[in-house]
C-alpha cells in the first residue's frame, strides 16, 4: 500500500514538474515576443482570418464564431476603457488625482483597463480554441445565422456608439503615441544654442 502512495505521488510529482518547464517556456516566448507588437497582431490577424474561412468551408459552427465576436467586441472596449473610470471620480473626493483637461495641466498618458499585450493574448488564446472546437460536432449547434450577424451589427453599433460618447463627454483619446512638445523646447531635444554674444566674460585682474 505503502509503495503504491509512493508511486502515484511520483507520477504526480512528474505530471506538475513538466506542466511547471512548459509553463515556463510558454512565458519565456511570451516574454520575448512582447516587443514586436506589428508581427504579433499580424499574427493575430493571420489566425482569425483562418478561423473565418474554416467557417465559410465547412458552413457550421455558427454559434461559436458569434460567442468569439461578442468576445472580441468586450475585449475592445475594454481596451478602449481607461482602468480608472472618470464616471466614478465625480462621485469621489476632488482632492484625489485625476485626469488632466486643459492642454496647460501636467500631461498623463493614457492607462488602458486591459492592456495591449493582454487584449492581444486573449484574442489569440480565443481564436485558437474556437478553432479547436469547430473539430467536435457537438458544437455545432444549428442556428439561422443572418439573425446572428444582424444581431452582432446592432449590438456593435450601439455599444461603439456609448464608448465613443464616453470619451466625447469625458474628453479622452485611446492611443497615446508620445509625450506632448511645450513651447520655448526645442524639436530635436537639444538644449538652445547661446550665441557669444550673450555669454558673459569673466575677466580676471592679473596682479
Amino acid at each position: 500500500m505503502q509503495d503504491f502512495t509512493n508511486d502515484s505521488s511520483g507520477h504526480q510529482s512528474t505530471i506538475s514538474l513538466a506542466f511547471l518547464r512548459l509553463s515556463q517556456k510558454l512565458q519565456k516566448f511570451l516574454d520575448d515576443i512582447t516587443p514586436f507588437r506589428t508581427a504579433r497582431w499580424i499574427a493575430a490577424f493571420v489566425i482569425v482570418f483562418l478561423f473565418m474561412i474554416r467557417i465559410i468551408m465547412l458552413q457550421g459552427w455558427y454559434i461559436i464564431t458569434y460567442a468569439l465576436g461578442i468576445y472580441h467586441l468586450n475585449l475592445f472596449i475594454a481596451f478602449l476603457t481607461p482602468k480608472i473610470d472618470p464616471a466614478m471620480e465625480e462621485y469621489e473626493d476632488d482632492s484625489g488625482p485625476s485626469l488632466p483637461t486643459r492642454a496647460n495641466e501636467e500631461f498623463r498618458p493614457f492607462i488602458r483597463r486591459l492592456p495591449e499585450f493582454k487584449f492581444w493574448y486573449s484574442v489569440v488564446k480565443s481564436t485558437l480554441l474556437s478553432i479547436f472546437l469547430t473539430f467536435f460536432q457537438l458544437f455545432d449547434v444549428p442556428v439561422f445565422w443572418p439573425i446572428l450577424v444582424l444581431y452582432f451589427i446592432i449590438l456593435f453599433c450601439i455599444t461603439m456608439k456609448r464608448q465613443i460618447m464616453h470619451m466625447i463627454r469625458y474628453r479622452y483619446l485611446p492611443f497615446t503615441h508620445s509625450k506632448p512638445k511645450y513651447q520655448g523646447h526645442d524639436e530635436s531635444g537639444k538644449l538652445p544654442i547661446i550665441p557669444e554674444k550673450l555669454v558673459p566674460v569673466v575677466t580676471q585682474n592679473v596682479t
